[in-house]
């Protein structure tokens, strides 16, 4: 006759705590005991003594097998002849591949493993689920040179997130003298360079990717060119304004003008590049950290060559100041302050809209300054108040050489504020679509 479990449990019993324990103690009649764990039923039995005479004294006990639940095991005994049963937590649990718990009670549903215990009927709890590794699939970086199509470096097992700015350090390790600032990759000779947070893996290419190199010379820091061409202007002027020997002749060595115009016009002329000077140093966040060491050549060239063309008439023995006197120069500098405040606000908002040393690109919308509110209409204030302020340089002082640096100025700003201006529609869907370039409405 096959053996009958000895335990009967309810579904979604929850573990024994130690309280409960002692329910289950030695010595207590199976028949009749049903104890209660925590609101589920366990009922215990044992077939009743065979026919015949008496059994003899009780011999050693028998262990039955184990119980689970849920955080403990408990070992089930029974003593021949008798229909008592012992009830103990287990020290070590027994863990069976493939048995079926039932839910948060470390039971198994039914048709679960059994034990091959004779007596007893004993679930098993299931092992957990092993942790499988997935594969890396690496990539193959093939560089080639953009204008030669010559390989110049083959970089095996790169982790598929590696960055573009990773990759140019591996490339400097294969090609110490170009280092990462002077690296510009793509994926066609022709096409755009890509941006160093790129990720390989979401780029374009198959697990063998090609890049091609551009050399872009040597580099030079951003802070070290405006620092450069910046100062440049302001200790220019100030020669010609203090008429230092040999600009115009020695009978006007280290004299001063009798305009008061002039003394104003070099006021703002030097608070205009020393207000550049400390934005430089403690308001602009660069989103590239250098630029083409041939540029600060090219840069140097215009602001240091119009400042002196402009310093040598304004400050010149025979300048004639403004034709409508005192309010045309009052108009002209309440211009100059205008625009260079609105200028700096622009600034001090670009400044917020990027995080210290991130390259992190939003939308610029107009603040609480009214100086920002140039935004709903413009992509790039900045440039317009700078154009503003040197179109009230010009209308104070009344030179050609001030209006024609405004003019270049102007052109150039402009194809800066397009360029800038694009990029924001192709980089945000959401940029407004009533906003112009550099002049609202216009430009």
């Amino acid at each position: 006759m096959p053996p009958r479990p000895l335990g009967v449990l309810g579904r979604g019993c929850p573990a024994l705590p130690p309280a409960r324990a002692a329910l289950l103690s030695p010595s207590v009649p199976a028949s009749r005991q049903s104890p209660s764990l925590s609101g589920r039923r366990v009922t215990l039995s044992l077939p009743g003594p065979p026919p015949g005479p008496p059994p003899g004294p009780p011999g050693p006990r028998a262990t039955l097998g184990w119980w689970g639940l849920g955080g403990g095991r408990f070992i089930f005994s029974s003593s021949p002849g008798t229909d008592r049963v012992s009830a103990g937590r287990a020290a070590v649990p027994t863990v069976s591949p493939g048995a079926d718990d039932m839910e948060g009670t470390g039971l198994p549903r039914e048709g679960g493993q059994v034990s091959s215990s004779p007596i007893l009927g004993l679930w098993r709890q299931a092992p957990p689920p092993k942790k499988v590794k997935k594969a890396v699939l690496f990539f193959e970086v093939e560089i080639l040179d953009a204008r030669t199509r010559e390989k110049l470096c083959f970089l095996d097992k790169v982790e598929p997130h590696a960055t573009v700015a990773e990759i140019k350090s591996l490339f400097t390790k294969a090609h110490p003298q170009w280092y990462p600032a002077r690296q510009s990759l793509r994926l066609d000779p022709k096409g755009r360079s890509l941006k160093d947070e790129d990720v390989l893996q979401s780029l374009p290419v198959g697990t063998t990717a090609t890049f091609y190199f551009r050399d872009l010379g040597a580099q030079i820091s951003w802070v070290t060119v405006f620092l450069t061409e910046y100062a440049g202007p302001l200790l220019i002027y100030l020669l010609f304004y203090f008429r230092v020997p040999f600009l115009y002749g020695p009978r006007y060595d280290f004299t001063a003008s009798r305009h008061p115009v002039v003394h104003l016009a070099c006021c703002c002329h030097s608070f205009h590049y020393i207000k550049r000077l400390l934005e430089t140093l403690f308001v602009h966040r660069f989103s590239h950290g250098t630029m083409p060491l041939r540029n600060i050549f090219k840069n140097c060239t215009y602001y240091w060559g119009f400042a002196a063309w402009m310093a040598y008439y304004i400050n010149h023995p025979l300048y004639t100041p403004p034709a409508y006197g005192d309010e045309q120069v009052k108009l002209a500098l309440a211009v100059f302050l205008f625009c260079q405040l609105g200028n700096f606000s622009i600034h001090v908002a670009l400044r917020n809209l990027r995080p210290a040393g991130s390259k992190t690109r939003k939308i610029p919308y107009p603040t609480r300054n009214p100086f920002t509110w140039l935004f709903l209409l413009v992509s790039c204030p900045n440039y317009t108040y700078e154009v503003g302020s040197w179109i009230g340089f010009t209308i104070m002082t009344q030179c050609l050489p001030v209006a024609l640096f405004s003019l270049v100025g102007f052109v150039q700003m402009a194809i800066w504020a397009q360029g800038k201006h694009r990029s924001y529609l192709r980089e945000f869907r959401d940029y407004p679509p009533l906003r112009s370039p550099i002049v609202p409405f216009l430009l």
